[in-house]
């Protein structure tokens, strides 16, 4: 009855009155709800597409803005490559003009290729740098033709070197000592001359090779003082000559001094003018080139920048209409969800409320909305035949109440039996147990009601046709012979709802067997044989007994028969199933003094694990569907351990047949049934891990 409340409680906007969204929801109604729904996911499609479409002509200027990025950027990259290899060529020709070796000059030549190669595959092919990269090829091609000229510069300054200078030192060395050999003592005149003079050689030497390698000032004014000093010491020397080797010898040391100092002359311009071309070229090319490529990366940059801001723009631009498209359309689809959720909603709200109405008995509402085209109208139609049918159902509880008291009676005396159980029972099997019995009895008597009710309803349209009509044989036959058959299915179902409450009260181990005397283990098994041959003889299925004689008893032999009974007929219905022929066989042996142990085998089918862990519990069965009962096993067990005082195991195997047995006491324990223990409050239920079918 809250439907009502829930229309008057739906938000709506303003200016949206109800009559207005009264007439919407009616057009609507006019349109299948399928269609309705399908209209929203079309608006979500076409919200989709148009967003789609903003967004793939906004991702191709992003795409192009971006690839001006991402080229700038390799380009900076190119740059930024040019400018080391460069340096670095810079500092390995200032390395090798300093120590010129093989692998520094090997090392240049990879690297000047590397330039070069940089210039031409990728600088002169980039698309950012292809036109503007003429000035850095130039100062790059005046840079390494630079160390052209600089290698030929160097190579004079090692051949004058090694020809104008250490050439002519090899030669005054020479005459050095041609002159001390002369010389024939050291108190000679000539001496303290000679010694000033090869000193100011020696220091020559040393001051001629730090500057060739240094480039040292000091170094080549040290070495030109000294070469004066030899050339003053000479006419001293020729003045205190003793002999014509010694004079010979300092004319031509005359000779070569002077031609050592016009070679250390040579040298110095040499070395200057190669300074002056490194200087003038190599550094000059290099600053020139580091210039030309900071300013094509100032370029890059304000082109990344322009690029950067175009995607900026772009993207801004992208989401200020996706963003505006998307509200549009949130507030399109959310006035038509409204709508259409309306349209569903109240409807149903109506159905709901009609629907409470007649789970509370008030049949007498109708159901709104029937004439309504769409399938809440189809759902409110079926509901009102829902209706209907609630009301002819009251009449025919009404006239099924007669009915149901009989069976109440029986009813009565289960629920009686089942709280018995319940307050002996107190663990898990006794919900198995009620469940079971529920289960198989409610079924009978609830095809029994169902049954009783449409006989008497025929009943009722035959009584109808006689005062409308003539009575016509025809009618009379069919009304008998469903007569005829609802009265068998109510005996059938009657009569198995007996049997299951017949076997219930096995359960409890009736006291027919609760007469306890003094009996022939021997002769009572052959008695209990005796009266299974008949079904033997259908089943083809041999007996084999094995029991001695003299095996006296003090205990219950009702309980004993019905003990074997019960395992005979498990096993022909179960181990030899579908007519399969096999052996039984019972043995029975003394078991000490006091105990009698009992074999009931069979080679049949044999019990799964799941099976045989079920096998006592009551109402387990696997032939549930044929009518089997699952209390045959379960009795036995109640009557081996209760009644008897025993004990009872299971063996079995899949294919390899099935073992039961049985240690009971020669005289009972005199235990108590089920129901005696129902009666003080105690449990006999007893606590097991075997199964069975």
């Amino acid at each position: 009855m809250a439907a009502p409340q829930q229309d008057r409680t739906v938000r709506r906007p303003p200016g949206f009155t109800v009559q207005s969204r009264f007439r919407i929801v009616q057009l609507l109604r006019a349109v299948p709800i399928r269609w309705r729904i399908l209209s929203i996911a079309l608006l979500n499609s076409a919200v989709v597409i148009v967003l789609a479409v903003l967004i793939w002509n906004g991702s191709k200027v992003l795409g192009s803005a971006w690839d001006d990025v991402r080229q700038v950027r390799e380009s900076d990259k190119i740059l930024a490559r040019l400018e080391s290899e460069t340096s670095r060529l810079q500092n390995l020709i200032h390395r090798y003009i300093n120590q010129p070796s093989p692998d520094l000059f090997a090392e240049i030549l990879l690297l000047r290729e590397a330039v070069l190669g940089t210039l031409t595959n990728r600088a002169s092919t980039d698309p950012m740098l292809s036109g503007s990269v003429e000035q850095l090829e130039r100062v790059t091609s005046r840079f390494l033709d630079g160390f052209g000229e600089l290698r030929t510069v160097q190579s004079a300054i090692g051949k004058t070197y090694n020809e104008q200078v250490l050439a002519p030192t090899r030669d005054m060395a020479g005459l050095y000592s041609i002159i001390e050999g002369a010389t024939g003592h050291r108190d000679a005149l000539i001496w303290p001359s000679l010694g000033k003079s090869r000193e100011a050689f020696t220091s020559l030497l040393v001051a001629a090779n730090a500057y060739y390698l240094s480039l040292d000032s000091a170094s080549a004014d040290e070495a030109r003082r000294n070469t004066d000093t030899i050339e003053n010491t000479i006419p001293v020397m020729t003045d205190l000559a003793e002999n014509d080797l010694q004079r010979m010898a300092l004319a031509r040391l005359k000779v070569k001094t002077e031609e050592l100092r016009d070679g250390l002359t040579k040298l110095s311009e040499q070395l200057t003018n190669r300074t002056e071309l490194l200087r003038n070229t190599i550094d000059a090319s290099q600053a020139d080139a580091i210039g030309a490529i900071d300013d094509l990366s100032a370029k890059m940059r304000q082109r990344e920048q322009k690029a950067q801001e175009t995607f900026d723009r772009t993207l801004a631009a992208i989401s200020r209409r996706v963003l505006s498209i998307a509200v549009l359309f949130l507030g399109i689809i959310m006035s038509a969800g409204v709508l259409i959720a309306l349209s569903i909603r109240l409807p149903l709200a109506q159905i709901m409320a009609s629907m409470r109405a007649i789970t509370s008995g008030d049949y007498d509402r109708p159901v709104q909305g029937t004439s309504a085209k769409d399938e809440v109208g189809a759902m409110a139609r079926a509901v009102e035949v829902f209706r209907e049918n609630a009301i002819a159902k009251s009449k025919t509880e009404d006239e099924l109440r007669t009915a149901k008291e009989k069976a109440e009676t029986a009813l009565i005396e289960l629920n009686t039996t089942q709280q018995n159980l319940i307050d002996a029972e107190r663990l898990a099997a006794l919900g198995g147990l009620v469940a079971g019995v529920a289960h198989e009895v409610n079924n009978p008597i609830g095809i029994s009601l169902t049954v009783a009710s449409s006989f008497a309803r025929r009943a009722e349209m035959f009584e109808n046709d006689l005062k409308t009509e003539p009575l016509r044989r025809s009618k009379l036959d069919e009304f008998v012979r469903t007569s005829r058959d609802a009265s068998q299915q109510l005996v059938a179902n009657l009569q198995r709802a007996g049997e299951l409450i017949q076997s219930f009260k096995q359960v409890a181990v009736d006291r027919s067997h609760a007469e306890r005397r003094q009996f022939n283990l021997g002769e009572a098994t052959d008695q209990i044989v005796s009266s299974l041959r008949p079904v033997l003889k259908k089943a083809a299925t041999a007996l084999s007994v094995d029991v001695p004689e003299g095996l006296l008893i003090d205990g219950y032999p009702g309980a004993y028969g019905q003990i074997l009974t019960n395992l005979f007929l498990n096993a022909v219905n179960h181990a030899f199933a579908d007519g399969r022929s096999g052996t039984i066989t019972i043995t029975a042996r003394a078991r000490g003094a006091d105990d009698v142990e009992i074999i009931f085998a069979d080679d049949g089918a044999g019990m799964t694990p799941d099976v045989q862990r079920q096998a006592f519990d009551p109402f387990f069965t696997t032939r549930r569907n044929e009518g089997g009962t699952g209390l045959g096993l379960h009795i036995v067990y109640n009557l081996v351990t209760q009644q008897l005082g025993g004990r009872m195991m299971l063996e079995s195997r899949v294919g390899q047949g099935t073992t039961f047995r049985i240690i009971m006491p020669r005289i009972a324990k005199g235990q108590p049934t089920i129901t005696d223990a129902a009666a003080d409050g105690t449990s006999q239920w007893p606590n097991r891990t075997m199964s069975s079918n």
